[in-house]
């Protein structure tokens, strides 16, 4: 596969996490050896917990969904349905990419989309994500191996804000994080965020290929 074919978007509706884990790993194995190009799975997990094994915070007691300590960077957050998920598999270099660009560029990406929500979105200095009104709305957390990103990043769409109150979501306070139909005060599905996404994600990266 030629490393500079198009970005292939795919959106694959609510799956368990452990399966869409094991399709990551599948995905980053066959764009190591060039036999995809560059995708962006877009999805929602059932309710669950997840966390970077580089993290020293402890698992908190009774969680009441499942948790998975995976190879990612970042500390303890929650997906579940109402919030869109995207697993980008990225070939670093062929997009000119360094990992801390590429982490603003997945913030950029974020912040452009919601542009078309009437949302003014930022970053925080010092911290990973994206905010709106001072609540953080969208979580990025990355792995690289071998020069392939995988992993990505969540938007909290219209997600159960509740299920954050059994963690520190990024060692930050549960009332820190926010949802877009909170803030905009109307409803917003995961499939209208996605859109967008997409729309931004395919656009950004399609003038990044190394020469």
């Amino acid at each position: 596969m030629d490393a500079f074919s198009p970005l292939d978007i795919r959106f694959l509706g609510l799956l368990d996490y452990g399966k869409a884990l094991d399709l990551q790993r599948e995905l980053l194995a066959q764009r190591k050896k060039g036999l995809i190009s560059d995708t962006l799975l877009l999805l929602e997990h059932p309710p669950v917990y997840t966390c970077g094994i580089s993290s020293k915070t402890t698992q908190p007691p009774n969680l009441p969904h499942p948790a998975y300590l995976v190879e990612r960077g970042g500390d303890w957050t929650y997906h579940g349905p109402g919030q869109l998920v995207g697993y980008p598999i990225i070939n670093l270099s062929t997009r000119n990419f360094k990992v801390r660009d590429y982490l603003r560029f997945l913030e950029d990406v974020i912040i452009e989309s919601l542009e078309s929500f009437g949302l003014k979105a930022e970053t925080i200095r010092g911290l990973t994500g994206v905010w709106c009104q001072n609540k953080k709305v969208a979580s990025i957390g990355i792995a690289v191996k071998q020069g392939i990103a995988y992993h990505g990043f969540s938007i909290n769409v219209s997600c159960d804000l509740k299920a954050f109150s059994a963690i520190y979501p990024c060692k930050l306070e549960p009332a820190t994080i926010s949802n877009l139909e909170a803030l905009m005060k109307r409803s917003v599905s995961v499939k209208e965020c996605a859109r967008a996404i997409s729309e931004v994600f395919a656009r950004k990266t399609e003038g990044l290929l190394a020469a």
